[in-house]
């Protein structure tokens, strides 16, 4: 049993059954199916067992130094009160939800088998780290602009425009270049003036190529551009060394002539 649980590849199986089961009650019809949620729940007891029989092999201080069984024991432990339900008062069913899709996390480990995994990570932070700054511009180009469209179209399109909540999102909308294209003639006809009337036009156009076209274009490049780095930084090593050969081989032909 020990070598079962310590097993990797059956624990990564287990997971992937049950995020089935958990898939397969969330459909309103079978939400309350009493054989799936027992089964669900003998899941729980499962990973318990896994978790006490590898705190038991490795020990409390080597099992808690591993970030993947830190991330497994706490999924467990919030799991518990569906197992506490059968003997103790749980009123709350939308508690007891919460905890088991929280379960679906466990999924995560699929990364851990994943070839290459540290350098896709390590590209990943690199790639934060760098369009940071680009976010943050993203961040305030659509902030100004909700507030500044918010006072001048808010009576006109309040379904779009009528608080900074509601047009920061359609702003953000519109850097997606999503559906951006009905809301000028919305506005526009709030005014039935076809001067002003190019003018929403404009503006929104500016909108779009503002944040959607420049900035959110700026921010894919900068995020690519880091994650794929690593391999330019190979491809640029195996340059420098091919340069170095040849500089070698022509000074070995200049000494021989």
């Amino acid at each position: 049993m020990k070598h079962f649980f310590l097993n990797e590849k059956i624990i990564l199986g287990a997971i992937i059954i049950n995020a089935i089961f958990i898939f397969a009650i969330s459909f309103p019809s079978l939400t309350d199916h009493p054989w799936l949620i027992f089964i669900d729940d003998l899941f729980i007891l499962f990973f318990l067992l896994e978790a006490i029989i590898k705190i038991k092999n490795f020990g409390p201080k080597k099992y808690f130094g591993d970030a993947w069984n830190r991330f497994d024991f706490f999924l467990v432990m919030v799991s518990l009160p569906a197992i506490l339900a059968y003997v103790l008062p749980i009123p709350s069913i939308s508690f007891l939800l919460v905890f088991r899709l929280l379960r679906l996390i466990r999924i995560v480990k699929f990364m851990h088998f994943i070839p290459n995994m540290h350098h896709l990570m390590v590209g990943l932070g690199r790639a934060f780290r760098s369009s940071i700054f680009v976010l943050l511009a993203l961040f305030f180009l659509n902030f100004i602009l909700a507030i500044l469209t918010c006072h001048l179209f808010g009576k006109a399109a309040p379904e779009y425009f009528g608080n900074p909540m509601i047009s920061s999102y359609t702003i953000f909308q519109m850097f997606t270049v999503e559906g951006w294209n009905e809301i000028p003639p919305k506005v526009s006809e709030y005014y039935d003036n076809e001067i002003y009337g190019a003018f929403i036009r404009f503006y929104f156009v500016l909108v779009v190529l503002l944040g959607g076209i420049f900035g959110m274009s700026l921010a894919n490049a900068v995020f690519v551009d880091e994650m794929t780095i690593d391999n330019n930084q190979v491809l640029e090593g195996k340059i420098d060394q091919l340069s170095k050969q040849i500089d070698t081989l022509e000074e070995i032909i200049r000494n021989n002539n």
